[in-house]
């Protein structure tokens, strides 16, 4: 048998072996997750013995962690938006830096006449259904469709759907390349799409390069493929006075405006930047 204590310090030792932010908070998940106990219980039990199938499962997956496997990916689970978001192998990790595009739509509709009226939002490229879940949760008056070209992502989706009750969110399987099967308007289309130039993928950290699904991060040569084709199908699906909002990455502002004001249906463009101070979602107002 070992203890609470002496598992944390093992563990902290292996993942040490890599560059991480936060190996102490790492091992603490880990083995809040195998005890089912939150990080409290742990420093205020640090003696009470662990059994030795817990262990063995703590061991096996602090040295997976030190590979760089997500740690979300394990634990099946990443807050967002103070919601529990059920993740999975094969979705994209929901980021903080996401949350700022969820709060601008909230923000809108609550400032809005649209807080009186349900309105029908559709999230191209759900993933694992953070956006869309989040907006169904705090706009009870949405209606809201999620959809994924990803089989995993649609499963992953239902699966958040489900465990946060919500009776306003479906999901929709389709490629926004082909979108022929889209055969409603909506008042807001919100996207984080793949916006990694194709040539930088294999420079990202680990957990991201060889983890994650290169659907979810490739965003061509340029990195602007899906912004081009979300704005030419949000002229194909949008009411007369809907929004368009999407999350960008720290250094394409330019471009990605350039983009929508090419498109010449937007009479008014917002920028937001996310808690580190860098541009992170672009809103057009029709």
């Amino acid at each position: 048998m070992v203890t609470i204590e002496k598992l944390l310090k093992d563990g902290i030792k292996v993942i040490e072996q890599r560059e991480f932010n936060n190996p102490f908070l790492d091992v603490q998940l880990i083995l809040s997750f195998l005890l089912k106990k939150d990080k409290i219980y742990l420093h205020l039990h640090r003696n009470e013995d662990v059994d030795e199938i817990t262990a063995k499962a703590f061991y096996e997956m602090a040295e997976k962690r030190n590979e760089g496997y997500p740690l979300q990916y394990m634990t099946h689970s990443q807050e967002f938006m103070g919601l529990d978001i059920y993740v999975q192998e094969g979705v994209l990790v929901p980021r903080p830096d996401t949350e700022t595009l969820v709060e601008k739509i909230i923000n809108i509709v609550n400032k809005s006449e649209l807080k009186n009226n349900t309105i029908k939002i559709l999230d191209i490229g759900t993933g694992s259904g953070a956006i869309a879940v989040s907006l169904g949760y705090y706009l009870k008056n949405s209606i809201v469709t999620a959809m994924d070209i990803s089989d995993i992502a649609i499963e992953t989706a239902n699966i958040n759907i489900t465990k946060h009750n919500l009776h306003n969110v479906k999901t929709l399987k389709g490629d926004i390349f082909d979108y022929d099967f889209i055969d409603e308007k909506f008042d807001i289309v919100i996207s984080n799409p793949p916006y990694i130039e194709k040539k930088i993928i294999s420079l990202l950290p680990v957990e991201v390069s060889v983890f994650e699904p290169k659907l979810a991060l490739d965003g061509g040569e340029d990195g602007l493929d899906y912004y081009r084709h979300i704005v030419h199908v949000f002229n194909k699906i949008h009411t007369d006075e809907a929004i368009l909002s999407v999350e960008i990455g720290y250094d394409q502002k330019e471009k990605v405006t350039e983009i929508f004001n090419n498109a010449i249906i937007f009479n008014n463009i917002e920028y937001d930047k996310d808690l580190g101070g860098n541009d992170r979602v672009i809103t057009g107002f029709l």
